[in-house]
C-alpha cells in the first residue's frame, strides 16, 4: 500500500489493512525526577505478557525525550505505542507517531487539550486514563443526584483547583433547577473554621460540598461536631489522606479515582507482584494499556483494518474491566467514582 494512502486512511480512522507490526512501545519516564513513576509503567506492561513484545523507551519526561522514543519506535516498527505520564514527552512524540501511522494509548496524560485538539491535530491517541476535568465532572453529576432533595452549600479554599470544582458543582446545579442555600470562599489552613460552620447554619445547610483539602475539610467536619451542626461533607480526591493525616468525620463523601489493586483482576495482581513489584500508581493501568494494544494488533490482523480503527471502534477487556473510547479518544466512561468514609476509611458507594 502507498505510504500516503496509508497515512491518509490513518487520518481518518478507516479500514487500511492490517497491523503494522507485532511490536508494543512503551514509553516511560526510565530516568529523572519522575523514575518511580515510570518503574510502575515498566513493571506493569510487561507484566502483562500479553504474547507480543515489549519495547521500552525513556522519554524522561522531556520534549526531547518524547521525539528520541518516537523515533525509536518507529525504526523498531512498533504497531501501538504505550504509556506517557508527561504532556511535554508525548507532545513531541504525536506528530512523529502519526506520520508513521502508529497509534497511542497514553496512561498518565491529564491534559484536556491532548483529545479536545483530536480534529485539528489527526493525532491517533487514546486516552486510557481520566481527563483533567474528570474528577469535577463527576463530582458535579454524582452530588447533583445525591443532594436533590437536600440543602447544600458549596465553599472553596480560592485555588484554581477549589474553585474550578466548585463552579463546576454549581454549574451543574443549575442546570437541573437545584440553587445552593450558601456559596463561600473560605480562608484555608487556618486552627478553626468556627465561623464559616456558624454560617452554613445560619443558612440552613445540612450538606456542603468542599472545594479544598483534607486538612480544611476535617477542621470543617471537627468544628460541626463541636457546635453540634449536622452537617454531611462531600469533596474530591483531596480527601484521600495517608497514616497521620487529620481525620475525617464519618459519612463524609469523595469522588476519586479507586485504588486499582482493589478492584483489578487479581491474576493482573499477581503478575505484577511476581515480577517483584506493588502493584501501585500507575503499574496496573499500563497493564490494561498493554492489553488492549496486544487485543487490537491481533483483532486488526484478523479483520484487515488498522489497529487505529480497531482501538476506535473496540471495546477491550482488560485487568481493570472493559475500556471503550469516544470520538475524542477518550474514556467513555469516567473512572471517577462515590467513596464514603467510615471507621478510619473510605469504602465505595454506590453511585446514584
Amino acid at each position: 500500500m502507498p505510504y500516503k494512502t496509508a497515512l491518509a486512511c490513518l487520518f481518518a480512522l478507516l479500514s487500511c489493512g492490517g497491523a503494522i507490526a507485532d511490536g508494543i512501545g512503551l514509553s516511560a519516564p526510565l530516568s529523572g525526577p519522575s523514575t518511580i513513576l515510570g518503574a510502575q509503567m515498566r513493571d506493569g506492561a510487561l507484566a502483562a505478557e500479553a504474547g507480543i513484545p515489549v519495547s521500552l523507551g525513556d522519554d524522561a519526561c522531556t520534549k526531547e525525550g518524547g521525539a528520541a522514543v518516537a523515533n525509536q519506535f518507529v525504526d523498531a516498527k512498533v504497531s501501538v505505542a504505550v504509556g506517557y505520564l508527561c504532556t511535554e514527552a508525548i507532545e513531541a512524540a504525536l506528530p512523529i507517531l502519526k506520520a508513521a501511522g502508529i497509534p497511542v494509548v497514553a496512561v498518565g496524560v491529564r491534559a484536556d487539550s491532548l483529545t479536545d485538539r483530536r480534529d485539528k491535530t489527526g493525532w491517533p491517541v487514546f486516552r486510557a486514563g481520566p481527563r483533567a476535568d474528570a474528577e469535577r465532572n463527576a463530582a458535579a453529576a454524582i452530588l447533583t443526584k445525591l443532594w436533590r432533595d437536600d440543602l447544600f452549600a458549596i465553599v472553596d479554599d480560592g485555588t484554581i483547583y477549589g474553585r474550578e470544582m466548585a463552579e463546576t458543582f454549581r454549574a451543574a446545579a443549575e442546570l437541573v433547577a437545584l440553587k445552593p442555600v450558601f456559596v463561600d470562599t473560605y480562608r484555608p489552613e487556618m486552627d478553626n473554621q468556627i465561623a464559616l460552620v456558624g454560617r452554613l447554619r445560619k443558612a440552613g445547610a445540612t450538606r456542603v460540598f468542599v472545594g479544598g483539602d483534607l486538612g480544611d475539610a476535617a477542621i470543617m467536619g471537627r468544628d460541626a461536631a463541636k457546635l453540634g451542626v449536622p452537617l454531611t461533607i462531600a469533596g474530591g480526591e483531596t480527601l484521600r489522606g495517608a497514616p497521620g493525616d487529620p481525620t475525617l468525620p464519618d459519612g463524609t463523601l469523595m469522588i476519586a479515582l479507586p485504588e486499582w489493586a482493589d478492584v483489578a483482576d487479581k491474576s493482573a495482581v499477581e503478575a505484577i507482584r511476581a515480577r517483584g513489584a506493588e502493584p501501585e500508581g500507575y503499574a496496573l493501568p499500563a497493564y490494561a494499556a498493554v492489553q488492549i494494544a496486544a487485543a487490537a494488533i491481533r483483532q486488526a490482523a484478523d479483520t484487515g483494518k488498522s489497529v487505529a480503527q480497531t482501538i476506535a471502534e473496540g471495546t477491550f477487556a482488560t485487568a481493570l474491566g472493559e475500556i471503550r473510547f469516544d470520538a475524542k479518544g477518550d474514556l467513555a466512561q469516567n473512572p471517577y467514582r462515590l467513596f464514603r468514609f467510615a471507621d478510619g476509611a473510605f469504602h465505595p458507594e454506590a453511585t446514584p
